[in-house]
């Protein structure tokens, strides 16, 4: 079991940067594959960029390649850079984890965070 905590959303204008983070309640480097979600009100939760659990191989949704920018410490914390925001980033981020070796989905979840752009 691990529990998660995202901080760092705010409101913010277009064109801003800002930085999430997600601590988790146990060390997770090496143990879990992590990501950022992110749901916008009325519409489903996509995922936005995931990495596994060693840190070197990061993946992320076409909408934000190359504006956002997926990274973890070797500890327990798991980190979102979002540059050049625009509104459509609009949405309650959230963390997820998961065990690798295993073929389910994300197993842990924080309850997220809210990020606003403004134009």
């Amino acid at each position: 079991q691990v529990q998660l905590q995202e901080s760092g959303g705010r409101a913010v204008q277009a064109g801003d940067s800002l930085r999430l983070s997600c601590a988790a309640s146990r060390r997770t480097f090496g143990i879990y594959a992590m990501a950022w979600f992110r749901q916008a009100p009325g519409k489903e939760r996509d995922l936005v960029a995931a990495i596994n659990r060693d840190g070197d191989k990061p993946d992320y949704a076409d909408s934000v390649k190359g504006r956002f920018t997926i990274s973890r410490n070797f500890q327990n914390v798991l980190y979102l850079d979002l540059n050049m925001v625009k509104p459509e980033d609009t949405a309650v981020y959230f963390c997820a984890a998961k065990d690798p070796s295993r073929s389910v989905p994300y197993q842990y979840w924080g309850q997220g965070t809210q990020v606003t752009v403004s134009s």
